[in-house]
């Protein structure tokens, strides 16, 4: 029976990253992948604040206000649990730079799909799907920020991130009160359903300019990561931080690299 010797692999590209000083593009990194909990505070507060306008007659679907708040919360809930094992288990696997889309396509489309809610069971279906969307955004974000934030600046920008969800709830909590009020009973909270669709669709096309900007080396970054690996190494006329286009799993390739057992 031999014996099989795996290769350990250095690198000094993490210490460079988090040597980086603060720039336009950790802006984007924030605005791209922490404001995630502006959505989910606007859909609590906006269920919240409008089950009793979709309880009425006219609303266009037949449900309680106790079943908005009480099984819609619930199923809500178990939505975004059951999201984050399940886009978690997928992050492993494929790595998060895919699955930052497709979490949040998944919560625009099903609270899109809220919005023309016309059945109880249309509306709590889509309830969950939500859920699960926005459950799949906290299984990846919390731990991009913590590897993409430089360490110096991580503890503040993690509370900065984390209590945007309040930020979510108050400004959910400003547009249901005129939304509620003045349209339709059958419009006021599908509108409000809507709002969450349209900030969840600019926050994926800042994602989106997120990942164009990422430069020359997205062929060869990290499939765990939407960021570049930047570099300490200076362009010689600018001076600046240029781009490396190797991956950190990559040995060097003066073959430096340590193997356990050598």
């Amino acid at each position: 029976m031999t014996d099989v010797q795996t290769g350990t692999v250095t690198t000094k590209v993490p210490a460079r990253l988090d040597r980086l000083p603060w720039s336009r593009w950790h802006w984007m990194i924030i605005i791209g992948l922490g404001t995630v909990w502006i959505l989910d505070g606007l859909e609590v507060t906006i269920v919240g604040n409008i089950s009793g306008q979709l309880s009425q007659p006219g609303s266009g679907i037949h449900i309680t206000q106790s079943q908005v708040t009480g099984f819609g919360a619930a199923i809500y809930v178990l939505g975004a649990c059951l999201g984050a094992l399940f886009f978690g288990w997928l992050t492993d696997r494929f790595g998060r730079k895919k699955l930052f889309m497709i979490t949040l396509v998944t919560y625009l489309v099903a609270t899109g799909l809220t919005a023309l809610s016309f059945a109880p069971w249309w509306f709590f279906l889509f309830r969950f799907l939500t859920g699960f969307g926005i459950g799949g955004e906290y299984a990846a974000i919390n731990s991009a920020i913590d590897e993409l934030i430089p360490s110096r600046h991580r503890g503040r920008i993690d509370i900065v991130i984390n209590g945007t969800y309040w930020a979510g709830a108050a400004f959910g909590a400003l547009v249901t009160v005129p939304a509620t009020n003045d349209l339709p009973v059958n419009i006021g909270w599908r509108a409000c359903f809507g709002l969450g669709f349209v900030v969840g669709l600019v926050i994926l096309l800042v994602r989106a300019m997120s990942r164009k900007a990422r430069g020359g080396c997205s062929s060869t970054a990290t499939p765990g990561t939407p960021r570049p690996w930047w570099t300490g190494s200076r362009s010689a006329s600018s001076g600046k931080p240029g781009p490396i286009c190797e991956s950190p799993a990559s040995p060097s390739p003066s073959g430096s690299a340590r193997r356990s057992g050598s």
